[in-house]
C-alpha cells in the first residue's frame, strides 16, 4: 500500500516520465511503414524504416522492454534510429503480446515471427535477408538474446510461407537484459533471485511465488533463459549494463537484480568458451572497439563483418 504522499509522488515521476519521452519523440522521422501487421493479435504490428541506398540494405530490428507486461515500439530512440538509418541500416521497431493475454513464450515466439515476416517481405523493401541484426533494453534485451541463440524456429514443411523463414539473427546488441531466468541460477550469479521482479509471475503464469519451485514452472524458466540455448553457430554480441558488478543482498530492488551486469559475465565466460565474440561493456570493463552498440551493429551486419574490430 501506498501513502498519499507517496502515490502523488509516483504520478509526478510517471507524468514526467511520459513528458520526457515525448520530447525525446519529437522530430523523429515518420515510419515507411507504419502499423504492419506481422501476425494476427492487434499486438503483433511493427513499423519499418527503409534506409538509403543501393543494393540490398542491412535490418536491425527494436525489441522493447517494459517487463513484458507494458511498453511498445513507441520507446525506440530518435538519435539512434537516425545513426543506423545514417549507416545504411533499415530498421523495424516491433510489438509482441505482453503476458497479461499471453505468457511465456508468446513474447519470444512472437519476436521470431517478426523476423519471419520481415524475411518474408525482404525483397519488396529493398532488404538483404542474411544481414539482420536485433537490439533492445531490458526485457527487449532478453527478447532480443532469445532468437539470436534459440534453435531456427523455421518449419520448412509449413504451408504458411512466413512460418517457413529463418529466425536466426546474425548479431545483437541487447542493454541491461537478464541471460537467465532461473531463480537458482541467478540467485547463484547474483546473490539475489529474479523471482524478486514482478514481471516473473505473469511471465510464466504463476499467481503465487511458492509456485517458482513447481517443476513445470522451473523447466518454463530454463526454457526462457536465452544463455541456456547458446551454442557455437550462435552469433557474436555486445551486451551493456550500467550497474557496477558488485554481488546483491537482501536489500536490491527488483531493477537491480533483472539489470545486473553479472547477467553479462556469465554470458561472456560461456561465448568466450565456445569461440563467440561477446564484447561486455559495464562501470568495470568500458572498452568498446565499436564505439556504440550502432557501430557494433554496423560492423557485424556488414558483409565485410569477418575483417578486425575496428579501433576506437
Amino acid at each position: 500500500m501506498l501513502t498519499l504522499e507517496e502515490a502523488q509522488a509516483f504520478n509526478r515521476r510517471r507524468r514526467q516520465a511520459r513528458e520526457r519521452q515525448r520530447e525525446y519523440e519529437a522530430g523523429r522521422p515518420d515510419p515507411d511503414f507504419a502499423d504492419v501487421a506481422y501476425g494476427p493479435h492487434e499486438r503483433n504490428v511493427l513499423d519499418l524504416w527503409l534506409a538509403e541506398g543501393e543494393g540490398p540494405r542491412l535490418l536491425a530490428v527494436y525489441m522493447h522492454g517494459g517487463g513484458w507486461r507494458a511498453g511498445d515500439r513507441s520507446s525506440l530512440g530518435r538519435d539512434t534510429l537516425e545513426a543506423l538509418l545514417a549507416a545504411g541500416i533499415s530498421v523495424a521497431a516491433i510489438n509482441y503480446r505482453l503476458t497479461d493475454v499471453a505468457p511465456f513464450p508468446a513474447p519470444m515466439t512472437d519476436a521470431g515471427r517478426a523476423i519471419q515476416f520481415l524475411r518474408h517481405h525482404a525483397g519488396e523493401h529493398n532488404i538483404d535477408p542474411d544481414r539482420v541484426g536485433a537490439w533492445g533494453g531490458s526485457a527487449g534485451a532478453c527478447t532480443s538474446m532469445w532468437p539470436a541463440f534459440h534453435d531456427d524456429l523455421a518449419d520448412p514443411d509449413s504451408e504458411d510461407p512466413i512460418a517457413r523463414q529463418s529466425t536466426r539473427l546474425t548479431c545483437i546488441a541487447p542493454n541491461a537484459g537478464p541471460t537467465t531466468l532461473e531463480a537458482d541460477v541467478a540467485e547463484q550469479w547474483l546473490g539475489a533471485s529474479i523471482t524478486r521482479h514482478p514481471a516473473l509471475m505473469p511471465m510464466f503464469g504463476v499467481e503465487d511465488p511458492a509456485q517458482f519451485d513447481d517443476p513445470e514452472v522451473r523447466a518454463l524458466m530454463a526454457q526462457a533463459s536465452p544463455v541456456n540455448h547458446l551454442t557455437a553457430d550462435d552469433p557474436p554480441v555486445r551486451a551493456q549494463y550500467s550497474p557496477p558488478a558488485d554481488r546483491l543482498d537482501d536489500s536490491a530492488t527488483p531493477g537491480q537484480v533483472a539489470h545486473h551486469p553479472l547477467y553479462g559475465v556469465h554470458l561472456k565466460e560461456r561465448m568466450d568458451a565456445l569461440g563467440i565474440e561477446c564484447v561486455l561493456i559495464y562501470p568495470e570493463h568500458t572498452e568498446d572497439p565499436y564505439g556504440g552498440p550502432v557501430g557494433f551493429l554496423a560492423a557485424k551486419l556488414s558483409p565485410a563483418a569477418g575483417e578486425a574490430a575496428p579501433e576506437q
